[in-house]
């Protein structure tokens, strides 16, 4: 079975939004679930629409923000247009470096097909960096699970909500939490949890920065989303201690 890739789209231009809807409602296995003309708009909504990837414009005109930056924030694969793209090269190599994302550009003006051509091989290189995230975790009743990275949301060693004896428990957003068997937060990176997706905010909390939306200073605390109890995704607050504050205040403060 082919998944299907969420988009999500930001293109200050009205005609260019609506003839990337057109290109892409041709390319199977896509499904466009957040359209925007401004980055503002486009935060606000990103949050609830939970895309796989992004197609944005390097320059927004007027806007306060740039694609670039944008794409920073959210850290999700990115497939970048743009009029001018020499001027943001660098930018482009660091978000691709330091993000550990898949990230791709076409030059402005562009036809249907070298759109399509494009985008199909980005589609590729997503697809083949996807079968590479999954790490493969025991739980109460079964063992050896495969599980997406992207599924999960943050892994918990907090007695105080729910974790048991050594023990540690794993949070999605898609499913609900499970109780990870003999898991250790030392051993994270042998079982395939990468430093550059989950970051520590605390002795007890282990976070996918995919899922990270804020940093409330005054509360000392991140906000998230998560599944609920009833299959729905909520925000959620989880504290960070003190010896986290400088990194997390760093990177999304």
């Amino acid at each position: 079975m082919h998944q299907t890739y969420r988009i999500a789209l930001l293109e200050d231009n009205t005609k260019r939004l609506d003839k990337l809807e057109s290109y892409l409602s041709k390319i199977p296995n896509v499904e466009i679930v957040l359209k925007s003309k401004t980055s503002d708009y486009f935060l606000d909504e990103v949050g609830s629409a939970h895309p796989d990837i992004l197609i944005a414009d390097l320059n927004l005109g007027n806007d306060s923000m740039t694609g670039i930056e944008v794409a920073q924030e959210i850290k999700i694969p990115v497939f970048f247009t743009s009029n001018n793209p020499e001027k943001y090269v660098r930018q482009i190599e660091q978000l691709k470096r330091d993000a550990d994302i898949c990230v791709d550009h076409l030059t402005k003006p562009f036809k249907e097909e070298e759109f399509s051509k494009s985008f199909k091989r980005f589609l590729q290189e997503v697809s083949f960096f996807n079968s590479l995230q999954y790490v493969y975790l025991d739980f109460n009743k079964t063992k050896r699970n495969a599980i997406a990275i992207h599924e999960i949301v943050y892994l918990c060693a907090d007695k105080m909500a729910g974790s048991e004896s050594n023990n540690k428990q794993i949070h999605f957003i898609n499913r609900a939490a499970e109780n990870l068997i003999d898991f250790s937060f030392s051993k994270m990176e042998h079982k395939g949890f990468l430093k550059t997706q989950f970051v520590t905010i605390h002795k007890s909390f282990r976070v996918n920065k995919k899922y990270i939306k804020c940093y409330h200073r005054k509360d000392e605390e991140v906000e998230i989303t998560i599944y609920d109890e009833i299959g729905k995704t909520k925000s959620h607050r989880l504290p960070v201690s003190e010896n986290y504050h400088i990194v997390i205040k760093k990177e999304f403060g």
